[in-house]
């Protein structure tokens, strides 16, 4: 432990001294090749040292040492709980639909390769790439990708909205145009924007709470944005999450990262909607993206015109590919991004058919890194009135888990399962405990089974004259 959170302290500027503040209560029960027990013990473990440091930060100590941020504990089960949550989910008991039908390892003409079909609309664009109908069995997909090469059908797949990855060797992934790129990219970039905004300090927090008062739009989906922007929300920000009406949210997926935030609809196409995101980005602190570039930028949403119209805003932004190379429009989800590294066939079984890490650690890892550079950022913020723009993507997490040394798995062990239920209108909701507590701080979730897109679009109530802008 601790490589991963060195990186990250060194990537934001945090004292390096911190990473002595954690301590682990034991291994992480996570099984692999890889150190991925590491990395989510020190993706959690940033997350609640940068809650920490803040918590100090607005309520007083300006420039706090490493020696005055309380320690933190991780307890193995609770990581290895938090990063299992899909694993853990269950809606009146039943478990979760993690992967649809169309979703997984297909075997093409010349290798492997992995698809994603979660979402209809990927489902859809999927059977269209390989011209079979709607009602097209996963059998007869994969006959169709037999006769297809891997490469191919990952270059099709990306100019026709259809999410297939060829599976690549690490040294395969290493060569690519891609990979090259990032190799400059820092694991986590922090980057400040603009001049001094006039932001009115918020040395008011509530101790409790380090982000009580701070206002965040999130605009994500599935896994490592919401993570962020689920942590933000757990340590007291008012999240509001934004999604269009025609693009509807898995609903198990919304419950398992949607504790302690609401939900309403805009249509960004439609003008009216357009204008009242405009007002509620007026009145925030933070906006955290999830979708490709080009998706938001038409909408005016380019980190560049943010802080145009927003000085002092934090921008924090999660993307399957990082911030340039040929990819950088290319859709991609964790799974995607195993296959196309070389991690997939890191975790091939003896039969040669790739395989996948225990659980989607870079979507988990990520989310929690994203959540802990926000809170670095608007610490900052709170000393300089400073706009920032905090980029992590789940391909350079990738290559950090991949530059560490392999070594033979562990057995994962047994562990205590820990999970939080909440009673909803539509029945039981059980998912994983929240693993990010602090000394001093929340402990549970402030609501969990709160329905996708049942809120209005607008800020749960008024600020105090002392946190306004």
């Amino acid at each position: 432990m601790g490589t991963f959170l060195s990186t990250f302290l060194s990537d934001s500027a945090e004292l390096p001294e911190l990473k002595n503040r954690v301590r682990l209560a034991g291994p992480v029960p996570l099984s692999s090749p890889l150190p991925v027990a590491d990395l989510a013990a020190d993706s959690i473990a940033a997350t609640k040292l940068m809650a920490s440091l803040l918590r100090l930060v607005r309520t007083g100590v300006r420039n706090p040492k490493a020696s005055e941020v309380p320690q933190v504990s991780l307890l193995p089960q609770l990581v290895a709980g938090a990063y299992r949550s899909d694993q853990l989910f269950r809606w009146n008991g039943n478990p979760a639909p993690a992967w649809a039908p169309l979703s997984g390892f297909f075997a093409s003409s010349d290798g492997w390769v992995r698809t994603h079909a979660n979402y209809p609309h990927h489902e859809a664009a999927l059977r269209s790439l390989l011209r079979l109908n709607g009602s097209a069995s996963a059998e007869v997909v994969a006959h169709a990708i037999s006769h297809r090469s891997a490469l191919d059908l990952e270059d099709e797949a990306a100019d026709s909205g259809a999410i297939i990855s060829a599976v690549r060797s690490p040294s395969s992934w290493r060569g690519h145009p891609q990979a090259q790129t990032m190799k400059a990219e820092p694991f986590i970039s922090l980057v400040q924007q603009g001049g001094d905004s006039g932001l009115q300090r918020r040395g008011s927090a509530d101790s409790y709470a380090p982000l009580k008062g701070v206002r965040v739009l999130d605009l994500t989906r599935v896994i490592a944005g919401p993570v962020a922007t689920r942590s933000l929300a757990f340590f007291g920000a008012d999240v509001l999450r934004i999604d269009s009406p025609g693009m509807p949210e898995l609903p198990w997926q919304y419950l398992d990262t949607g504790q302690g935030k609401r939900s309403a609809l805009l249509d960004l196409g439609y003008k009216p909607d357009r204008d009242c995101l405009e007002q509620l980005l007026t009145d925030a602190d933070v906006v955290v993206t999830g979708y490709r570039p080009n998706s938001l930028y038409r909408f005016g949403l380019s980190p560049v015109e943010l802080h145009n119209r927003h000085p002092g805003l934090v921008i924090g932004r999660v993307s399957a590919w990082g911030l340039s190379g040929p990819w950088i429009e290319r859709r991609g989800f964790d799974s995607i991004v195993q296959a196309a590294s070389g991690i997939a066939q890191i975790h091939a079984n003896g039969t040669g058919r790739p395989g996948a890490l225990p659980v989607q650690a870079l979507d988990h890892s990520a989310g929690y890194l994203l959540a802990a550079g926000i809170m670095s950022a608007l610490r900052r913020r709170h000393l300089d009135g400073y706009g920032w723009t905090v980029d992590i993507s789940l391909a350079r997490v990738a290559q950090e888990l991949l530059a560490q040394p392999y070594s033979a798995p562990t057995e994962a062990g047994s562990y205590e399962i820990q999970t939080a239920n909440a009673e909803t209108p539509e029945g039981t909701v059980t998912c994983a405990a929240p693993a990010i507590s602090i000394s001093g701080g929340p402990n549970r979730y402030r609501w969990i089974g709160r329905p996708w897109g049942a809120d209005q679009p607008e800020w749960a109530e008024a600020r105090s004259a002392s946190v306004q802008r």
